[in-house]
């Protein structure tokens, strides 16, 4: 008889230390240790069911493990998964077409993470500026907005307000001019002869769920043509149906000139983002000036498909405008003196208080709710659009709960 016992299985608090012990301390995660999701919902290695509230932060719009798009996965990595831009592959050329055919831009860039997306699209902006517009070389600027969030990479962070994504990081890139977000007055003046783009979020996810008023992108979107220069959206958070609509910037009657996506592109399963433009502005790269190895590969491509037919398939888009719109109305109900306000536009939901929202964020975890604080002070609530009214309400009630005993 064999003496063998099997491992006993590791606790919560094992993975913790584990990691702790192993791993950079770059992040300040809920104490929990997620084992399994499907739909809405995730399991912890100790068996708890929990609600998943923030949709690993929108790039799981369309659910945990959504089977379609597990089926194209595995059907895709037996075939090929990457090939690198030194040949062609089948899987690629329908992922253009896709992406035309979603956002009316002729031309698409497929990269891998959104920060190496927003890099790409401010290269893109940078060699417009200059073979284009014919601003004069190494003097192009690039306009961006206080409490901004497109990525760490140092030339995004170059250009971020928020002092712990900078702090021991330097020196940072030159060429951005940061003004406030939703005051049309400090864009136009920060508008020179050099200026090649305007790189903006529609809502700004990251600094709490900040909506501007209405009219403003159009307004800004209007100073680019009348200064010739870019209008760049950040739908990375934003887009593919999170705030009913396909693209946040359709809430209002604008075309952009770019348009940079990631996150939900694959549902979660894979690493794909993208970026897409016209013509006049794509067509400034030649062979060899930008690539990446990974960056439109075939297994990339065939999840982003797929996740892309999910979205229109069950109508993830218009349901997140119903469901949203429902959330948002019975959040608007709660009362305690440290709400600051609740706004949100689709599923993109924050709750701002005037204390630090850790603590809600905790107690939610262990009533079976998963959300996560953004700029200290807001709940942001963004469950995967294929949720419920009866999961919404289960969320509500405990989310009522949690606020009301603050």
């Amino acid at each position: 008889m064999s003496t063998e016992h099997a491992a006993p299985a590791l606790s919560t608090r094992d993975f913790i230390d584990l990691e702790e012990r192993y791993g950079a301390h770059n992040y300040h995660p809920l104490d929990l240790v997620i084992e399994r999701g499907e739909g809405c919902w995730v399991h912890d290695v100790e068996g708890r069911k929990y609600l998943d509230c923030l949709s690993a932060y929108s790039a799981v719009n369309q659910g945990h493990c959504h089977p379609r798009i597990l089926e194209t996965l595995r059907e895709q990595a037996a075939k090929v998964t990457l090939t690198s831009r030194a040949f062609r592959n089948d899987q690629l050329p329908h992922l253009y077409k896709a992406l035309r055919e979603l956002s009316g831009l002729s031309r698409a860039l497929p990269m891998n993470s959104g920060a190496e997306a927003c890099e790409t699209a401010i290269k893109l902006a940078r060699k417009w500026g200059y073979t284009v517009k014919g601003i004069p070389e190494d003097k192009a600027e690039v306009i961006v907005f206080a409490n901004n969030f497109h990525g760490r990479t140092i030339s995004l962070i170059s250009f971020s307000t928020v002092r712990s994504y900078r702090q021991g990081f330097g020196p940072f890139t030159p060429g951005f001019t940061v003004v406030p977000y939703d005051d049309v007055e400090a864009v136009r003046r920060a508008i020179t002869p050099n200026t090649c783009a305007i790189l903006m979020e529609p809502i700004q996810a990251e600094a709490g769920v900040l909506i501007p008023r209405d009219g403003y992108l159009k307004q800004v979107a209007e100073l680019c043509k009348q200064h010739r220069v870019l209008f760049m959206v950040d739908e990375i958070q934003t887009g593919l149906g999170r705030t009913g609509k396909t693209f946040a910037f359709q809430h209002e009657d604008v075309r952009p000139d770019v348009i940079v996506v990631g996150k939900a592109l694959s549902g979660g399963f894979y690493p794909v983002s993208a970026v897409m433009a016209d013509d006049e502005v794509m067509g400034v790269l030649r062979p060899g000036e930008h690539g990446s190895t990974y960056g439109g590969n075939p297994l990339g491509c065939a999840v982003a498909r797929t996740a892309l037919d999910v979205l229109r398939d069950e109508r993830l888009v218009e349901r997140s405008a119903e469901m949203g719109t429902s959330f948002l109305a019975m959040l608007k109900t709660l009362k305690n003196r440290h709400i600051v306000e609740v706004r949100g536009r689709g599923l993109m939901i924050g709750v701002a208080l005037d204390i630090s929202a850790r603590p809600a964020c905790e107690a939610l975890m262990k009533e079976g709710v998963l959300c996560k604080e953004t700029h200290d002070s807001v709940i942001r609530l963004t469950p995967p659009l294929i949720v419920t009214q009866a999961e919404l309400d289960w969320a509500f009630e405990r989310i009522k709960k949690v606020i009301e005993a603050l």
